[in-house]
């Protein structure tokens, strides 16, 4: 082998021609070493321009996409801002609308407080007039009260000095009290009353179809008698017990339920009641004359 080295080399060193074939032999090996490897460039550079072509392919797929999606976004945007000027129109006419409503309320806020005014000073007017309406009242009432209190004491006066002068035609009685019946007793002394008195006296008389008075139906009479324009109603027996005086006082309740008035006074005239009917008529404020 080291022989056919030395050879080799002696040849390539003396003869031209050998050294110029074995120069292009190692040329061409080169040239075809350098073409394979091209051509495996090549399809490697094809094959990434297959994949760069994709790439641009599927880039204009997006680029076509986004663009639609850009028109599309553009046409949402011209609805928007067609929506936000429509907003806005109605804001500047809700504004205008506020503005007269603001002009409106001033106005309106304006004449209630000229009509509070007026009404405060006609409410103070007639808290004046209100005023001297209740002390004119009170003075009348006063005075009222004054001659009222006079009427009664005159009243209590005349009926003290009637029932004397009653007293003394019962006396005159008394001795037919033990054979004239109650009704002529209670009409005697009905007669006494309006001639001695001046008293108006008048039966009254109603059915109680509740029994309010004596628990059933029955008619309910009563003594009414009419002095100066007040009521007193009169009881007129020859004898009461306990009973007699709560009867009466039904009978009082039930004419004034009837008629819708109250009794001044209360009144039984009677020669004779029991203790207990004495003491029943004071509690319920019924006022008993045997003493005349």
């Amino acid at each position: 082998m080291e022989t056919l080295k030395r050879e080799f080399l002696n040849l390539l060193d003396k003869d031209v021609e050998f050294r110029y074939a074995v120069a292009g032999y190692l040329g061409l090996s080169e040239i075809l070493k350098r073409l394979d490897a091209l051509a495996e460039e090549q399809i490697r550079l094809r094959e990434e321009q297959t994949k760069i072509w994709m790439e641009i392919g599927k880039l204009r797929e997006e680029q076509t996409r986004l663009a639609e999606e850009q028109v599309r976004l553009r046409e949402e945007q011209t609805k928007i801002w067609d929506e936000i000027a429509k907003v806005w129109e109605e804001i500047k006419a809700l504004r205008e609308e506020q503005t007269r409503l603001r002009e409106d309320m001033i106005a309106g806020f304006k004449r209630h407080d000229e009509e509070i005014a007026k009404l405060r000073e006609d409410m103070i007017a007639g808290f004046r007039r209100h005023d001297e309406e209740i002390a004119r009242l009170r003075e009348d009432m006063i005075a009222g009260f004054k001659r009222h209190d006079e009427e009664i004491a005159k009243l209590r006066e005349d009926m003290i000095e009637g029932f004397r002068l009653l007293r003394r035609h019962i006396d005159a009685l008394g001795a037919r009290w033990g054979i004239v019946s109650e009704e002529a007793f209670r009409e005697g002394l009905r007669g006494l009353l309006k001639r001695d008195f001046g008293f108006r006296v008048e039966k009254w008389i109603k059915r109680d179809e509740q029994g309010f008075v004596y628990g059933y139906p029955s008619d309910v009479d009563i003594d009414v008698a009419v002095h100066d324009g007040k009521i007193i109603l009169i009881e007129v027996k020859s004898h009461i017990d306990n009973e007699d005086v709560y009867n009466f006082r039904r009978k009082c309740e039930f004419y004034r339920i009837m008629e819708g008035r109250e009794p001044e006074r209360r009144i039984i005239v009677t020669p004779y009641a029991d203790e207990e009917a004495l003491k029943t008529a004071e509690k319920l404020g019924i006022e008993v004359y045997t003493k005349i």
